[in-house]
């Protein structure tokens, strides 16, 4: 008897454990997401990534006091077939698909139905220049190549990143799209392709008050952590792209797997390490182009026309440091172009923007008064009587010594700069020759003057005629 009992308890023991395991188990493979309705409320679901659209519908359907063939499911631009396996959707946790009620259709709008046999992953069907057609089968979540890169906020990094849409106007996820977005100008260009909005339109006013059509609105999600909701945004880098033909890096002749691709006629490419090495290389140099439209950017190595890099977040791709060395020299450049100057009092380079015609400039940073022309300490007369004005880090000397010993070598320093070195007569940035012609061309971005070394006025043929070089 107490053989049998021990048998009997160990057993049910057994099942209990192999209960909490199976449990645990599929606890562990389900997946969270949210399901949005046009009535503004939002149901957290627990479901298998395996189970159907359908299966949705059903649990979705009492809720809102509707039989299931009356909804339909909406998840980036496209409505869900029954059929759609939800895994094969692209979802991650806590997506957002948005469920509404079936309109009546007129007959007007029957050539903008949706066919919902076939679901098109839209984070898939961007090659290099153009999307793949509509009529591809679902692709396998293992067989993936994903084809977008973003720079994410959260994650602060270049990741994988997924393609969504909505309402232009309402900005409702709750919208499928007429046509297929078919290259990168219908993405990031707006008011491209148009499409059906289910919002309630009492909810979306702005449909209401304009009498054009319903645009699709694209936008980019970081596919490499959780989703945090519908403003969970990502910048589009969209010169990174993978390099499906196989084409040689233009600098270390490598066939990288990923390619940064210049806006250029002949779409030159490099791979990411080169990239990030000729942009460390021109920062260096302060050969950075301060763009009226499109910043503080580079152009393509080979000196085509017209390929500047309009995202400037693909200069994300640098570490931390050399990317807080870009932002301060974009400051800088802004200002120097804006007609004004950079403090210069040791460590502080301050931009002021000051009245052309005044002359005694306050730094509000540092305290450091100095004159404009000569870019001392402030001082009444010519600026070749100018004597050096004594000052620490603080803009004070502590003794008569420092003071001395500081202002000797700043005077020996100021000597060297103006016995090697000329200034460009546009930017005054001074310049050294070491060697070659008398006609120099400035290598200060964004002023690229020629001029005469002799002469110091702009490069002429009298120039070239009586001291080309000598």
């Amino acid at each position: 008897m107490l053989k049998f009992l021990t048998s009997f308890f160990t057993t049910i023991v057994q099942a209990m454990l192999q209960l909490l395991t199976s449990k645990k188990h599929i606890i562990q493979n389900l997946l969270s997401i949210y399901v949005k309705t046009t009535t503004g409320s939002k149901l957290c679901l627990d479901i298998d990534p395996k189970c159907k659209v359908s299966h949705i519908k059903g649990i979705i359907a009492p809720q809102m006091g509707l039989q299931p063939d009356e909804l339909k499911v909406i998840f980036a631009g496209k409505e869900l077939g029954d059929d759609v396996v939800i895994e094969e959707c692209d979802l991650g946790q806590q997506s957002i698909l948005h469920v509404v009620k079936i309109k009546p259709q007129n007959k007007d709008e029957s050539h903008l139905s949706t066919n919902t046999s076939k679901l098109l992953p839209l984070t898939e069907s961007l090659d290099d220049s153009m999307f793949f057609e509509s009529n591809i089968d679902i692709i396998p979540v293992t067989e993936r190549k994903v084809h977008f890169y973003v720079y994410c906020p959260t994650c602060k990094d270049l990741k994988q990143g997924k393609l969504r849409v909505r309402c232009h106007f309402c900005k409702s996820g709750a919208f499928t799209v007429h046509s297929e977005p078919q290259n990168w100008g219908h993405v990031l260009t707006p008011k491209q392709i148009t499409g059906t909005c289910e919002n309630d339109p009492e909810l979306c006013e702005n449909i209401l008050q304009n009498q054009e059509p319903t645009f699709a609105e694209f936008y980019f999600k970081c596919s490499e952590h959780v989703s945090l909701g519908e403003g969970d945004q990502a910048v589009p880098l969209d010169l990174i792209r993978p390099n499906l033909r196989q084409l040689q890096c233009l600098a270390c002749l490598e066939i990288p797997k990923t390619m940064f691709t210049f806006p250029c006629q002949n779409n030159h490419i490099v791979c990411l390490d080169c990239f990030k090495q000729y942009c460390m290389s021109k920062l260096t140099e302060r050969q950075f182009w301060q763009h009226p439209e499109f910043g503080y950017t580079l152009v393509c190595p080979n000196g085509c026309p017209d390929s500047f890099i309009k995202e400037v977040h693909h200069f994300r791709l640098l570490d931390v440091e050399n990317y807080e060395r870009y932002h301060r020299f974009a400051a800088e450049e802004f200002v120097l172009q804006s007609g004004g100057m950079l403090c210069p009092q040791p460590g502080c380079g301050m931009g002021i923007l000051a009245d052309p015609e005044c002359t005694r400039i306050s730094c509000q940073h540092c305290k450091y008064i100095f004159c404009r022309n000569c870019l001392q300490g402030y001082h009444i007369g010519e600026c070749d009587l100018l004597e050096s004005i004594p000052y620490n880090d603080s803009g004070y000397c502590n003794d008569e010594l420092s003071c001395r010993l500081k202002n000797e070598a700043e005077d020996a320093s100021r000597t060297t700069i103006k016995v090697i070195t000329k200034p460009c007569p546009s930017c005054k940035t001074p310049t050294e020759r070491d060697g070659g012609c008398m006609h120099m061309v400035c290598t200060r971005a964004g002023c690229k003057y020629h001029w005469c070394w002799v002469c110091q006025t702009e490069w002429t043929r009298e120039c070239m005629t009586d001291h080309w070089f000598g």
